[in-house]
């Protein structure tokens, strides 16, 4: 889907864009998220009474960090996730991020990590993992979902 971002970037602007998708949601589904993306996954999954396949959250966050895009995410991120609920509508987490993101902390990583008994890829020198960092193609990503979910 394409999210407004970051005009109109809410969590109520993302769920209607995402509407249109819900009824090909199904135990054979996987999600793919990149840092907010990624905290749209765990609001959706803790929202949804369906069960996907797995969940690959690349740089993610789930609370606000105290930085400047804190209030353009504060809708995804303001709250207390239920974290039992979110894992059980899907069946295996992964997450990749890096040893040196400049927006993430290590310390969120690893809480996401631990609540959601996810396997973990870190990948040095990463940075956010975007294009930015230079990856505008995420081969290891790919190279993953291939493997695990063969």
């Amino acid at each position: 889907p394409k999210f407004p971002t970051p005009l109109d970037q809410s969590l109520e602007s993302w769920l209607r864009v995402f509407s249109s998708y819900e009824s090909k949601v199904n135990e054979e589904t996987v999600m793919v998220g990149h840092s907010l993306g990624a905290a749209f996954i765990l609001n959706y999954l803790e929202k949804t009474s369906k069960k996907i396949k797995a969940a690959y959250l690349v740089a993610p966050f789930h609370k606000l960090l105290g930085v400047e895009y804190d209030e353009i995410n504060k809708t995804f991120l303001d709250k207390e996730f239920g974290w039992e609920k979110i894992k059980s509508s899907c069946n295996k987490f992964f997450v990749f991020a890096s040893d040196n993101d400049k927006y993430i902390p290590s310390e969120v990583t690893n809480d996401i990590v631990e609540k959601l008994g996810a396997e973990f890829n870190i990948v040095p020198n990463g940075g956010h993992l975007n294009k930015e960092s230079g990856y505008g193609e995420f081969y290891l990503l790919l190279e993953c979902i291939t493997i695990d979910l063969d």
